[in-house]
């Protein structure tokens, strides 16, 4: 498989708002008739993630019909999971309703963060959300000690399958705390109640520490296909062991083949996805299959799309 890079569509700078003023992170995109409605994590000041989102031409998604500069989402009272933070993370449309999986942050003393993932849902064509639960519905276990999130979740087998990131732990280096995460699998009937076999199911470097997060699902010719993206702990914010894109398949949604050659994209020589390449969300539309995906500074220098060659 191979993609064809068609640029970089929005950063935070290209507008003036008091909302969006840093990062249009963790593009989540819903695929609507004649628009792509893209969700993604801004930080209306420093160390605070929101969420907004954008309408986009279906055929030609450089095209911005319409953002929407203001926060779809409160943050959380005091002391709970999604105070300092609320990012998206998965959208799909189950039993008449548009769902959405929220990633909660909130800042530690010991740690940086502890982050867990919530759900809200949409009756509009998500343009306004309720969160279903003032508490996550993936939270700490007493086997999944450290977070939850990258949550991606998608409909096969007459229920829900989700794919996400669990911390592990977390790495000291140069006097700063850095997470380790692995890619798990959960299932549900009801997106609520989610059973999880605790399995790491897309193998991690033997050479060096990696972290994998933000899985993409998609089912193609008969295999499942899935995106993710890795990096290293030494130099990951900018330098080489900064975010590519990884891949992996499947035939049955549990054992998974991790073939990184095949993800078909890397980075650029030169411009906004020179360093990093990070948080893919591959969509199929009626005019392609898309994958929308952040590059420098995670979501820094803003997130753009590619186009699968058929």
């Amino acid at each position: 498989m191979k993609w064809i890079k068609r640029g970089l569509i929005f950063k935070a700078d290209d507008i003036k708002s008091d909302f969006i003023k840093s990062h249009a992170q963790i593009p989540t995109v819903l695929v609507l008739e004649d628009r792509l409605r893209v969700y993604f994590a801004t930080r209306p000041k420093q160390e605070l993630s929101m969420t907004a989102y954008m309408d986009l031409d279906i055929k030609d998604p450089k095209n911005i019909l319409y953002i929407h500069d203001k926060p779809i989402f409160e943050l959380g009272k005091d002391g709970m999971y999604d105070e300092h933070g609320v990012m998206p993370q998965s959208i799909i449309k189950y039993n008449d309703k548009i769902c959405m999986y929220i990633g909660g942050w909130s800042r530690r003393e010991s740690i940086p963060y502890s982050n867990w993932t919530g759900l809200a849902e949409s009756y509009d064509n998500g343009e306004t959300f309720k969160k279903v639960f003032e508490g996550p519905v993936f939270d700490r276990t007493p086997t999944e000690l450290y977070s939850a999130t990258g949550f991606y979740a998608i409909k096969a087998e007459n229920m829900l399958h989700a794919f996400y990131a669990s911390g592990i732990g977390w790495i000291k280096k140069n006097n700063k705390y850095e997470e380790l995460y692995v890619i798990k699998t959960a299932s549900s009937k009801d997106g609520i109640t989610w059973h999880r076999d605790g399995k790491q199911i897309i193998p991690t470097s033997e050479k060096y520490l990696e972290a994998t997060h933000r899985p993409s699902v998609i089912y193609k010719n008969g295999i499942y296909h899935m995106w993710f993206c890795y990096r290293g702990i030494e130099d990951f914010r900018n330098g080489s062991d900064a975010y590519r894109i990884g891949y992996a398949w499947s035939n049955d949604l549990k054992n998974w083949n991790r073939d990184d050659k095949r993800a078909g994209i890397n980075i650029s020589k030169e411009g906004w996805d020179s360093k990093m390449m990070a948080y893919p969300d591959v969509v199929e539309t009626l005019y392609g299959t898309y994958m929308f995906y952040n590059g420098n500074g995670f979501g820094q220098s803003g997130f753009g799309y590619a186009v699968l060659e058929e």
